[in-house]
């Protein structure tokens, strides 16, 4: 394990129990949670977007907060649906953002979850075209996003423009280097995961897949990321690929610790439906930390991946939640090999 972050959907609730009663609360608490996680030696703060939903919603203003308020910790999305996205407009932003941070962005796309609202992209300007489906427009949106953000030029100048132009095509600016390759689906099969990786992208799995072949959900995950090894190295692709899965991680240290998470450790993996088809989700990991040590040695996707992100319940506080990662810093990652 060589990487260790959070992952926060930044929830925000105008009830008395929520310590994040607003947006901005929920903005203002993530930057502050990120600048502890670094300060505690933990490698990213993550982020995950969703629309017309109490959450963070647009990720680039938060991001490029974050990098001017942090010098070291990767900055990321889990994940922005591309349902929504302008992917001119949004190169632009994330090579804004990506040039704040000194080059630490790790921006985690997909074609999204289910929504707050019906067809929620058709309020944003975008419609399907030729009959495709919504999961073909956010492919399409994500091709072009990937296409200018390598810097090449593809818009003819302007004959008689307002400032003088360099020479050729021009391209999207603010350009940033090696964005490129710190682009991650997040894939919820594992065909999509093979398909990420022939696009040249990092994989990003959650706890969640939209599939379930009745093997253990770690198992299923490791056979994803396994088969993104086999279709990367298949493609051809020169340089290293990069595999997260998030977890939910609770050591019981204190008394706090047990009256919010103390019912979760019998937890166990779950099988549902999810848009018509069945899912699996992953179980929450709660209990004292020698046991939690032994329960993830044995999670193959884990051991698999490179990159571990802790989601935590950010409506407990930036206190509590900077205490949670450090309990896992602590007690946890030095036994599976971090650091």
């Amino acid at each position: 394990m060589k990487h260790i972050g959070f992952l926060s959907f930044g929830h925000w609730s105008p009830s008395p129990h929520s310590t994040t009663r607003s947006a901005s609360d929920a903005l203002l608490q993530s930057i502050d949670l990120a600048v502890a996680a670094e300060e505690l030696g933990a490698d990213g703060a993550y982020f995950r977007v969703h629309h017309f939903a109490r959450q963070l919603s647009s990720p680039f203003p938060l991001l490029a907060a974050i990098g001017a308020r942090t010098s070291r910790i990767e900055i990321g999305t889990g994940v922005i649906d591309m349902r929504y996205e302008n992917p001119l407009y949004m190169a632009e932003d994330a090579g804004s953002a990506d040039l704040i941070a000194g080059g630490r962005l790790q921006l985690g796309i997909s074609r999204g979850s289910p929504e707050q609202v019906v067809d929620g992209y058709r309020y944003f300007g975008h419609e399907p075209e030729d009959g495709s489906d919504h999961a073909t427009m956010a492919r399409e949106h994500t091709a072009a996003f990937l296409q200018v953000i390598t810097g090449e030029g593809f818009a003819e100048p302007s004959p008689r423009p307002m400032f003088p132009n360099p020479p050729g095509l021009l391209r999207i600016e603010p350009h940033s280097p090696g964005l490129r390759e710190r682009i991650w689906w997040g894939a919820g099969s594992r065909l999509t995961a093979e398909w990420a990786a022939e696009q040249g992208m990092n994989l990003m799995s959650s706890t969640l897949l939209t599939e379930d072949t009745g093997v253990p959900f770690h198992q299923l995950q490791a056979e994803q990321i396994q088969r993104f090894r086999d279709a990367w190295q298949a493609a051809g692709h020169s340089r290293q690929s990069r595999v997260s899965v998030s977890r939910s991680v609770f050591p019981l240290v204190s008394d706090l610790d047990r009256a919010y998470f103390g019912q979760e450790t019998r937890s166990q993996d779950q099988v549902g439906h999810l848009e018509g088809g069945a899912a699996r989700f992953g179980k929450t990991y709660a209990g004292e930390p020698e046991q939690l040590v032994g329960q993830l040695a044995e999670d193959e996707a884990v051991a698999a991946a490179d990159t571990l992100l802790l989601t935590v319940p950010n409506q407990l506080g930036v206190d509590y939640n900077a205490h949670v990662i450090e309990s896992v810093l602590h007690h946890i990652a030095p036994e599976l090999g971090w650091r």
